[in-house]
C-alpha cells in the first residue's frame, strides 16, 4: 500500500518522543513537511536532529510552544502555513489512588488531554475546510472505554476525547475534512516504563516487568504484550491519507485486542 503524503504539512504536538516522535516520523517517510512540536527549544532541536537523522532528506521545522495554554496553542497556528494533518498526541498519564485526585489534578488532566486538542482544532479547522481537504487526529487510549482505576482521571479525559472527535467530525462534515480518534493499546515508551514500575516491583529486568504489568493490569491484551509506537504510528500515517478518504467520526483501534468488544 503506497501512501503518498508530499505537498502535505502535519502538525504533530508532543512529537519530541515516544508515540508523537514515532508518528512525526512515519508521516516524513510518506514524504509530508512535519511540524515537530514540544515545550522547550532543547528538546525540539534534538527531536528534530534524530528525525533527519532517521529519515534523510526529511522535510521537518520544530514550533516549540505549549500547547496547553491559549498564548501556546496561538503560537503554534500562527507559526505554520496552510496545515493539513493535525495530530493532537500531546497527553499526560500517571497512577494515582482514586479518591487523592485533587480537583487541580482533575483540571490538569482535562487541560492537557482534552483542552489543548479543542484549541488546535479550533485554530485550524476552518483553513481546512476551506480548502476542502484536511485530516484530524486525536491520539485516545484504550482507557477511555476501559476505565482504569489506579487512573480515572486519565481515562475520563481520553473517553471525553472520543466526543470531541466526534463531535467535530460532524462539524466538518461534507467538506472533505474528516476526523477521528485513534485508540492507543499499553504501549512502551519511556513514560510508560516510569509507569510500569509504578506499579510491579522495580528491581525487576525490564523484559519481566513488562511481563508481569501486563499479567496483573492488562490480562485482557491479546498481545500479551505492549505495543511499539510505530505499530500506533502506521494507523495514523494511513488515517492521515488520501486513502483513509471514507473513515470519519470514528474510534479506529490500535489496541493489541485489549478492548473486549467487537465495537468501540
Amino acid at each position: 500500500m503506497a501512501i503518498d503524503l508530499a505537498g502535505k504539512t502535519a502538525v504533530v504536538t508532543g512529537s519530541t518522543g515516544g508515540i508523537g516522535f514515532a508518528i512525526a516520523r512515519g508521516l516524513a517517510e510518506a514524504g509530508a513537511r512535519v511540524v515537530v512540536n514540544g515545550r522547550s527549544e532543547d528538546s525540539v532541536d534534538a527531536a528534530l536532529a534524530r528525525l533527519r537523522d532517521e529519515v534523510p532528506g526529511a522535510d521537518a521545522v520544530g514550533v516549540a510552544a505549549d500547547v496547553t495554554t491559549e498564548v501556546g496553542a496561538d503560537l503554534l497556528a500562527a507559526s505554520v502555513d496552510a496545515v493539513d494533518i493535525l495530530v493532537n498526541n500531546l497527553g499526560v498519564f500517571g497512577a494515582e489512588e482514586p479518591l487523592a485526585i485533587s480537583d487541580d489534578e482533575w483540571r490538569r488532566y482535562f487541560e492537557v488531554n482534552v483542552l489543548s486538542a479543542v484549541r488546535l482544532i479550533r485554530l485550524l479547522l476552518p483553513s481546512m475546510t476551506e480548502r476542502g481537504w484536511g485530516r484530524v487526529l486525536n491520539i485516545a487510549s484504550d482507557s477511555a472505554i476501559v476505565t482504569p482505576s489506579e487512573m480515572i482521571h486519565y481515562g475520563v479525559s481520553k473517553t471525553a476525547l472520543l466526543g470531541v472527535s466526534r463531535g467535530f467530525a460532524k462539524a466538518a462534515a461534507g467538506t472533505g475534512v474528516t476526523v477521528n480518534s485513534v485508540i492507543a493499546g499499553p504501549t512502551h515508551t519511556g513514560g510508560v516504563e516510569d509507569f510500569v514500575y509504578q506499579l510491579v516491583d522495580e528491581n525487576l529486568p525490564w523484559d519481566q516487568a513488562q511481563r508481569e504489568f501486563m499479567r496483573l493490569h492488562r490480562p485482557q491484551s491479546l498481545l500479551q504484550r505492549l505495543i511499539e509506537p510505530e505499530e500506533i504510528a502506521h494507523m495514523v500515517v494511513y488515517l492521515a491519507s488520501p486513502l483513509a478518504s471514507a473513515t470519519t467520526g470514528g474510534a479506529v483501534r490500535v489496541d493489541g485486542g485489549y478492548v473486549d468488544a467487537i465495537l468501540p
